[in-house]
């Protein structure tokens, strides 16, 4: 199984693709996302600073970042593929997790690039709600994918809370960065000829159907 990198811009649906690539295949799904989001609540020094970054929709910085996605590559849970999204966010960092990968033996294997258009973004980073306890994710602008009680999980009952990072100022921050760090990042990969585009504004179901059939197309490993 190779392992497989998604690029995306904020709110196009990375985790939810991943997931469903995870059901499928059987990989773990490292977000780099909510490995920090987990750091954050922590009472510590680091703690508090990821909390801080993240709530004003800046960058961690890399040095953070490299040290805890090597700490998770070297799990054995990843030496048959894994899944990383979230990551890598610039031109330095992807030279650094190809490093990174080398060291550990790993192959990039391929590179997903979901691509979306920026108001059908907008909308979805500024409903999304996500349960406290079963993690479903939601979105009040969209009536297909609203709870039917508001704040409360369709499935569990939970408490549904909008994420300290999913607002409007902080979604034009991040986007901003995408649309300047992202480019060279997708002629990187585009080099290395790993990078495959697909349509984000297709359906959930559509969209992972693309995926799918490029990861069974380059599965030569199995």
């Amino acid at each position: 199984m190779k392992n497989i990198m998604f690029i995306a811009p904020p709110a196009a649906g990375k985790g939810t693709q991943a997931e469903l690539v995870v059901e499928k295949y059987n990989i773990p799904h490292i977000s780099t996302g909510d490995i920090l989001r987990d750091i954050s609540k922590e009472d510590s020094e680091i703690g508090h600073y990821i909390f801080e970054t993240l709530s004003s929709g800046k960058l961690v910085k890399d040095e953070i970042t490299y040290q805890l996605i090597e700490e998770r590559l070297r799990n054995d849970d990843c030496k048959n593929g894994f899944i990383i999204d979230g990551f890598p966010r610039t031109l330095t960092q992807a030279i650094e997790y190809d490093k990174i990968l080398e060291k550990l033996g790993y192959e990039i294997g391929n590179v997903i690039y979901i691509n979306m258009n920026e108001k059908t973004l907008e909308k979805r980073i500024t409903g999304r709600r996500v349960c406290e306890d079963c993690k479903t994710i939601y979105n009040i602008n969209d009536s297909n994918s609203s709870p039917q009680i508001e704040s409360i999980c369709d499935k569990c009952g939970g408490k549904l809370y909008q994420r300290n990072d999913d607002n409007l100022v902080s979604f034009q921050t991040r986007y901003k960065m995408y649309r300047e760090k992202t480019e060279p990042i997708l002629e990187h990969y585009k080099n290395k000829k790993v990078l495959y585009e697909v349509n984000g504004e297709e359906t959930v179901e559509n969209v992972f159907k693309q995926i799918d059939e490029i990861i069974s197309k380059n599965n030569g490993d199995d």
